[in-house]
C-alpha cells in the first residue's frame, strides 16, 4: 500500500464508544487519522472525556446521545453524525449490556428479549440506516464487534455469544449484498480483553480462580488481551489496507478455540 491516507475524510461512527473496548477502539481510529462520532447512551462524562482525548490526538469528536433501541432516536443519531461530519466511513457496533453469566436453560425470555433487542436489532438498524449514506457517498465499512464463543462456546455466557452470533450472519449477508456498492463489513471477534465486561464481571467477583485457569487452558497465548488490541483489529478491518478483504472475521482472542 501507498502512504496516503487510511480513511477518506469524515468519521467513523461507534456504537458502545464510552465501554472499556469501545473507547480503546475510538482513541485508536483517531490515532490512524479518522474523526470520531462517539455514541453513548448513560455515561456522558466518559463520552465527553473520550471527545477530549481524541481532540487532543488532533481529530474532531462529536457527541451523540442514543438508546439504540428507539429505531426513529438511532435513524436520528445515524443522520446527525453524518450531518456533523460530512461523511461516516465507517460503523462501528460495539454497544451491549452487560449480561448476566447464565445457563441458557435459566435464562429468562425478559433477559432474551432484551439482549436480542440491543445487540440483534440494534445492529440491524443500524446497519441499514446508514447503508443508504455510504451508497450515496461510493462506498463505507462495517466493523462488528462480535465473540471468540463464536469459535467455542464458553458455558453461561449466551447472553453475550448468541445475540453476537446473529450479527455474524447478518455481517456477511451485507458483505454480499453491499460489495457492488463498495461497502464491506466484517467482525472483530473479541476475546477475553482486560476492559468492558470482563472486567466488570472480574470486579463483582463472577469470574474466581477455577474459571481463570479453566480460560487459560483454552488460550494459546496465556495472557489477557488489552482493548487496543481490538481496536487495531478494527482499524485495519475499515482502512484502505483492508479493501479486498468482507465477509470476514478475526479473533483477537489469543488463540482461543486453536
Amino acid at each position: 500500500m501507498g502512504t496516503g491516507p487510511m480513511f477518506p475524510a469524515g468519521a467513523v461512527l461507534i456504537f458502545g464508544a464510552t465501554g472499556g473496548i469501545g473507547a480503546a477502539v475510538a482513541r485508536e481510529f483517531a490515532n490512524a487519522g479518522s474523526d470520531v462520532a462517539i455514541v453513548w447512551r448513560s455515561k456522558e462524562a466518559e463520552a465527553k472525556a473520550l471527545a477530549a482525548d481524541i481532540e487532543a490526538a488532533g481529530q474532531k469528536a462529536s457527541l451523540h446521545r442514543c438508546d439504540v433501541t428507539d429505531e426513529g432516536v438511532l435513524a436520528a443519531t445515524i443522520a446527525d453524525a453524518a450531518g456533523v461530519h460530512g461523511r461516516v466511513h465507517t460503523l462501528v457496533w460495539g454497544a451491549g449490556p452487560l449480561v448476566e453469566q447464565v445457563g441458557l436453560a435459566e435464562t429468562t425470555i425478559d433477559q432474551w428479549r432484551a439482549a436480542i433487542d440491543v445487540e440483534v436489532h440494534g445492529f440491524f438498524n443500524a446497519a441499514r440506516g446508514i447503508i443508504p449514506h455510504m451508497r450515496a457517498q461510493g462506498g463505507g465499512s462495517l466493523v462488528h464487534l462480535g465473540s471468540a464463543g463464536d469459535l467455542r462456546w464458553p458455558d453461561k455466557d449466551g447472553l453475550s455469544v448468541a445475540p453476537k452470533a446473529a450479527n455474524e450472519a447478518l455481517v456477511k449477508g451485507f458483505a454480499r449484498e453491499e460489495g457492488r456498492n463498495g461497502i464491506r463489513a466484517n467482525t472483530v471477534l473479541v476475546g477475553v480483553i482486560e476492559a468492558g465486561m470482563f472486567l466488570e464481571l472480574s470486579k463483582q467477583g463472577v469470574f474466581d480462580e477455577a474459571w481463570t485457569k479453566e480460560v487459560h487452558k483454552n488460550l494459546a497465548l496465556k495472557r489477557w488481551g488489552q482493548p487496543e488490541e481490538i481496536g487495531h483489529a478494527a482499524v485495519f478491518l475499515a482502512s484502505s489496507r483492508a479493501a479486498y478483504v468482507t465477509g470476514q472475521q478475526i479473533a483477537v482472542a489469543g488463540g482461543y478455540g486453536v
